[in-house]
């Protein structure tokens, strides 16, 4: 049964029932804060005085990242300013007054930016094809243009830490890459810093309070461009082996911040040509004839993460 409820459930629970809803949300929020919190410091993402874009889609993930965001803003030892930001790129039958109404009841600041790259995508991208690529370009070209306007600095985007354990495996699986998504880099343009401040969240919990704060939740799916279907699998993968063996997400995310550039294979990274002996141990080197023993790792990111 989940413990975060809709308002009619919450109202027919018994005291009890009630009062357990209420403690399983706070410590729900209080994790997300918590999350949050750490992912800034780890990364120092933001920074005194920063104007931040909230890049806003209406989908689950980044009003979770604007409501999370406002309470640390009310916290934070620092001052920065919060930009909310949506793209309204003209697809038929996107609910436009959503939006606006939403973040006017917040009181934040808000700027909605109106540009029909749907009749675009649509004259250059053959029937049947997916229209994903040319729609992310021109995206990100209108965003950076509204970040310049606005004077931000910083643009958050809603990423969690099941999208980027997808996207490590996207790479590895399909691109030949191990490549994730970082929780901090520059813009592609080398204008902007682009931080995720959702990166230790996990999936399930954005969605248990998405349903608790009863966010209006705009489809994502009114462009009618086809699913990304590599990225459906690799989801479906990850989700059955979480139920099979509960924790390897958590597992799994803390290897992508514990790499060994000397047990791979990039020469790039390690200079495998100049290995010369030392006849000193060293705990990193080869055990070439020892089995392979895989304890559960205590590191930070993976304490972060536990519930």
């Amino acid at each position: 049964m989940s413990a975060v409820w809709g308002e009619e459930e919450a109202v027919a629970a018994s005291p009890d029932k009630q009062a357990k809803i209420e403690r399983e949300t706070h410590k729900l929020e209080k994790r997300l804060c918590r999350q949050m919190g750490q992912a800034i410091v780890d990364y120092n993402m933001i920074e005194e005085g920063d104007r931040v874009m909230v890049c806003m889609s209406g989908g689950k993930d980044s009003y979770g990242m604007l409501d999370i965001l406002l309470k640390m803003q009310q916290r934070a030892p620092i001052n920065f300013e919060i930009v909310a930001v949506n793209l309204d790129q003209k697809q038929p039958g996107f609910p436009d007054h959503i939006l606006p109404e939403y973040l006017k009841s917040l009181g934040v600041e808000f700027h909605i930016e109106t540009q029909d790259t749907y009749s675009i995508v649509k004259r250059n991208i053959p029937e049947g094809k997916t229209m994903c690529s040319l729609c992310s370009r021109l995206r990100r070209g209108i965003l950076y243009s509204v970040a310049r306007r606005l004077k931000c600095n910083k643009l958050a985007l809603g990423h969690h830490r099941d999208d980027m354990l997808q996207t490590f495996f996207l790479n590895m699986f399909f691109g030949g890459k191990v490549k994730g998504m970082p929780p901090k880099l520059t813009s592609d343009n080398g204008e902007f810093i682009v931080i995720r401040p959702l990166a230790y969240v996990a999936e399930k919990d954005l969605i248990r309070w998405a349903a608790h704060r009863q966010f209006p939740i705009i489809p994502c799916s009114l462009c009618g461009s086809q699913t990304n279907l590599q990225r459906v699998q690799i989801g479906n993968m990850l989700r059955d082996w979480e139920k099979q063996y509960p924790g390897r997400a958590e597992t799994m995310f803390t290897a992508l911040q514990n790499v060994v550039p000397s047990h791979l294979m990039d020469a790039k990274l390690f200079d495998f040509k100049g290995i010369q002996t030392t006849g000193v141990e060293d705990e990193d080197g080869d055990k070439a004839f020892d089995a392979e023993e895989f304890p559960v790792p205590s590191l930070p990111g993976l304490q972060v993460l536990q519930t």
